[in-house]
């Protein structure tokens, strides 16, 4: 590799665009590829397509000064980065086809001594894919030790372990796993991370990587799963599970963590079942932590029907859409699992208060549902279900909400009501 190679990214979505950019930053040349032509041509005019701090200003620069250019079409490069989609299809498989498609479409100007990352979540085994759809194509590229001049084909699995509103800050700061399919895969990759990463760069086997991003986001399920299974059992005993978890917290080696309504956003609620298809027969707890979470999202819309039941007729306020606190993003949201049925159900009584969003999605809208702002919907509505915890939310006042009858899924106005 030379020292400042020229890097392709395939995919410019939540992952790709910020690296990207970021990489251009360094002074490094960047082609970034998507087959959406919408996004590729807001791009090329220095604007971004996903919400993230300073991402804006930092890809406006990178594109003036012709660090980043984009297109639809991947080009000859040195470094290789795919950072597409993996969702889940209907029967909660790992669907790999954008990643597949991604590396179809780099066999063609691939050459001796390119490195291949893949950068999105995957179920194990699918770098060694990677390889194997590689090399069907282009028999002529060996990955393996290093040949005579260092001519082989090299390939990495690096997955990204960033927090959205954060990206940019932690794709520099937090810690890389590098795995290999070969160690000299994995030192090639690693000598690459090192070009713009300072948080420790640590290399492993592709397989352990690929487990190790799998781990991370099954961990945090199955320990949200517990939370919920909790919240559960404290509410059939009428007992408030937020004082419960609260004093159980003051024991020292205990630390539960906080119920909601389920959980969301494209790895949590994704990632774990990737285990579970893998080895379905081993992976019992962390199938039983998804099965729960994804559970809470009805007991939340049942207990929100009794109380709504139990308040007449008027106006019924959801607040929060997003599948986490302070962003706008609603990818696998659990709050709008719910406010999606609670809309079904009341029709035109549901008003939504979503202060990161600025029309409601069109699932939500055909269903009759309000999109309002935080005032209104205190002064208009008797009942409200807080699904999301945003600052806007915490930040209300005893006076303006003590009228409302209150379900409370993040414990945020717990001096009014109980949940």
């Amino acid at each position: 590799m030379t020292v400042s190679p020229k890097v392709s990214v395939i995919g410019l979505g939540y992952i790709g665009l910020p690296t990207a950019a970021l990489i251009a930053s360094r002074g490094i040349g960047v082609h970034g590829v998507d087959i959406s032509e919408r996004i590729v041509a807001n791009i090329a005019a220095g604007a971004i397509h996903i919400p993230e701090p300073d991402l804006d200003g930092l890809v406006q620069k990178v594109v003036s000064n012709g660090t980043l250019k984009v297109s639809t079409k991947p080009a000859p490069a040195d470094v290789f980065m795919i950072a597409v989609p993996t969702p889940m299809d209907a029967d909660k498989r790992p669907d790999l086809r954008s990643v597949f498609a991604a590396v179809e479409s780099i066999c063609d100007v691939l050459a001796p001594g390119n490195l291949v990352i893949l950068e999105s979540t995957c179920p194990i085994g699918t770098t060694e894919e990677v390889v194997r759809r590689i090399s069907a194509k282009r028999p002529d590229l060996k990955t393996g030790p290093d040949g005579e001049g260092g001519k082989t084909l090299a390939v990495a699995y690096c997955p990204e372990r960033v927090l959205p509103g954060r990206i940019l800050a932690e794709l520099i700061d937090n810690d890389r796993c590098i795995g290999g399919v070969t160690p000299d895969c994995a030192a090639k990759a690693q000598q690459f991370y090192k070009l713009f990463v300072r948080g420790a760069c640590i290399v492993t086997s592709a397989r352990a990587a690929e487990m190790v991003k799998l781990s991370e986001n099954a961990f945090r399920d199955v320990n949200i799963a517990f939370a919920n299974e909790l919240s559960l059992v404290c509410d059939r005993f009428g007992i408030n599970v937020w004082e419960v978890i609260e004093l159980a917290n003051r024991h020292p080696r205990v630390n539960i963590l906080r119920p909601g309504p389920g959980v969301g956003g494209h790895c949590i609620a994704v990632d774990p079942w990737f285990i579970v298809d893998s080895a379905p027969d081993l992976a019992k707890l962390i199938r039983a932590g998804r099965e729960v979470n994804d559970s809470k999202i009805e007991a939340t819309f049942e207990r929100a029907a009794e109380l709504i039941e139990a308040n007449g007729a008027g106006p019924i306020a959801c607040l929060g859409l997003a599948f986490k606190a302070n962003v706008d993003d609603l990818r696998e949201s659990p709050a709008l699992e719910v406010a999606l049925k609670l809309a079904e159900r009341y029709r035109a009584r549901v008003r939504i208060v979503e202060p990161h969003i600025e029309e409601l999605p069109a699932t939500l809208a055909e269903r009759g549902a309000l999109l309002v702002d935080l005032e209104t919907a205190l002064r208009e509505c008797s009942v409200a279900v807080v699904l999301v915890d945003h600052d806007a939310f915490k930040l209300t006042p005893l006076a303006e909400r003590q009228h409302l009858a209150v379900l409370d899924t993040r414990g945020i106005w717990q001096d009014m009501r109980r949940s």
